[in-house]
């Protein structure tokens, strides 16, 4: 389903690809209006149904009335990186002991991961002091703070010790993936699960470099984006096509495609 904004943000494209400075005044102007659009939803949602996460993989959970960066109003609707959803349903399958969160902002994937798996510690790493906090706050919220550990900078070292036997790397880090997320720098990651958000806009490779890294040890899957509606049966399905998009939109300006990849 292509949206009238998404037309926009193609024909944005399109006007760029032909050397046209129109392009970027639109393109600006399109995303600070939709950017509006989907903090008043975020608004909505937290009137209608208070701030916890609605549906999906993590359906239930308390949440913030903010958010470190991002789209506030996917996370509340539950339709956030949806797509992810039954690749991390698979993995925490298999009962990882411990969960690494490499990025992890407010914590949303880190606290779901302590409330979806209880057999496991949770590390969380974000740079931001901010997003530390809002991290260790959410935890909190949520009862899971004895296995949510949260810290800032990770290393090469610190990875390789907490990935030792049966562990899951979650990791969303603005194109830093490309260093960090190195099997010989980091052994043990050759026998861990991971899934990594790619940044091709900051790292120009990642995608294909960590994909040849890991595919001598690891089945690689490929996850793209997708354009999603609202949850089944959700008051937003009789909203207007906008107020859905608004609701639903990630905020992305680019494609960051997903690396699944699970040890053999």
């Amino acid at each position: 389903m292509e949206t009238a904004s998404h037309k926009m943000l193609r024909n944005a494209d399109l006007f760029r690809q032909h050397g046209g400075q129109e392009a970027d005044y639109v393109e600006a102007n399109v995303r600070v209006g939709m950017k509006w659009g989907s903090q008043q939803m975020a608004n909505r949602l937290m009137e209608r149904d208070g701030p916890v996460i609605q549906s999906g993989l993590f359906a239930g959970m308390a949440y913030h009335r903010t958010v470190a960066e991002g789209a506030l109003a996917a996370r509340l609707l539950g339709t956030y990186e949806a797509e992810l959803h039954p690749h991390i349903e698979r993995i925490l399958a298999t009962q990882p002991k411990h969960i690494v969160d490499i990025g992890c902002a407010e914590g949303i994937y880190a606290v779901g991961f302590a409330r979806l798996a209880p057999f496991a510690k949770v590390f969380a790493f974000d740079i931001e002091e901010h997003a530390q906090h809002l991290a260790r706050t959410l935890a909190e919220m949520n009862g899971v703070s004895d296995r949510v550990t949260v810290g800032g900078l990770v290393d090469h070292a610190r990875l390789n010790a907490m990935t030792q036997e049966n562990a899951f790397v979650f990791c969303d880090i603005e194109g830093g993936e490309q260093a960090l997320l190195d099997p010989e720098a980091a052994p043990n990651l050759k026998r861990a699960c991971l899934i990594v958000e790619t940044h091709p806009t900051a790292a120009p490779n990642v995608t294909k470099t960590l994909h040849a890294r890991f595919a001598p040890t690891h089945d690689v899957t490929l996850v793209n984006e997708v354009v999603k509606p609202p949850p089944k049966g959700h008051w937003l399905e009789r909203a207007p096509t906008i107020d859905q998009f608004c609701a639903t939109w990630e905020w992305r300006h680019r494609p960051t495609p997903w690396l699944v990849m699970e040890p053999r």
